[in-house]
């Protein structure tokens, strides 16, 4: 898992806060560890934090949570970045970000990074729009070059498109980004909101119609309370897998990420694309009808049974 964990900050302006942690492929990394057990899964987290007590707390927590730091850099005078939530009365997130000099924007500004070293011993790579984002256009280039590296040696690459315009200096650059990762990965989870937005297109059913045409062999498209759409080959016709009505919705934040964690776990697991789907959207339903990205593991322990 490639990408950046922040410190998180739930409340209102000038009210009070709760603290916690988390960035989307974080979460998806946690919720996957999760998933994978009582599997000998070894799930860990690519990024830099710095050597401050802030960063020495989320490597404890993360370790507790069952990651293996084993793929994290530490840099001096550097900080974790820092993001404020904040909800609606129908759950859905507003984010305001302090993250322009994070730790995590330097994992690439060393010859060679722990995970470029290690990058052979692993069996998947996961990474998202906003892994790429975050990055200069030169560790780009060697995020791309690991993705076709751990393609050849045999391993699954699962691109998720998390797209942040605020983070992109247009949107033709993340576009040109995008298109390549699509190209080098072999599982791509498309958010068909994201999608279209990048696009610029008015019309759903036109970047629905785009994204069904995209060239990773194994394509999911989420759409929101709608029914997710998978294709589990090229040559394979898509599938329809509903999604799970909640009583009430509290807080979206990290829907997507564990509906990530679900489906790759369940495809690791040998099951089907639609199969996979299913469990990603029973994750999420539960997610979603607690506060914070990352659940109590109690809240979600009977998924797991």
């Amino acid at each position: 898992m490639l990408g950046e964990c922040m410190l998180e900050l739930q409340g209102e302006p000038f009210g009070q806060f709760s603290q916690a942690y988390g960035g989307d492929t974080f979460n998806t990394a946690i919720y996957l560890a999760r998933c994978m057990q009582p599997q000998a899964a070894t799930v860990s987290f690519a990024t830099a934090l710095g050597c401050d007590p802030l960063s020495e707390g989320l490597l404890q927590r993360w370790a507790q949570q069952g990651l293996s730091l084993e793929l994290v850099r530490q840099i001096p005078g550097k900080l974790p970045g820092l993001y404020m939530i904040e909800l609606d009365e129908k759950g859905e997130r507003s984010f305001h970000f302090w993250r322009d000099s994070s730790a995590a924007r330097r994992y690439f500004d060393v010859p060679q990074t722990p995970l470029e070293a290690r990058c052979h011993e692993f069996d998947l790579l996961y990474l998202s729009g906003i892994s790429l984002a975050i990055l200069s256009a030169a560790a780009r280039e060697r995020v791309f070059a690991l993705m076709a590296q751990m393609r050849a040696l045999g391993a699954q690459v699962v691109f998720d498109n998390n797209y942040r315009p605020a983070l992109w200096t247009d949107p033709l650059s993340a576009y040109a980004s995008f298109a390549r990762a699509y190209e080098l990965a072999s599982m791509a989870l498309i958010t068909l909101d994201d999608h279209q937005q990048m696009l610029g297109v008015h019309d759903a059913e036109a970047a629905l119609a785009h994204a069904q045409k995209l060239p990773t062999p194994e394509l999911v498209i989420k759409r929101g309370e709608a029914a997710t759409l998978v294709r589990q080959a090229p040559d394979a016709s898509w599938q329809s897998v509903p999604t799970v009505p909640v009583p009430r919705v509290v807080d979206t934040t990290a829907a997507g990420d564990s509906f990530g964690a679900g489906y790759i776990s369940r495809r690791l697991r040998g099951e089907s694309a639609p199969e996979a789907a299913a469990f990603g959207n029973r994750l999420a339903a539960r997610v979603i009808q607690h506060r914070g990205a990352i659940i109590k593991k109690a809240y979600m322990q009977d998924l797991l049974s």
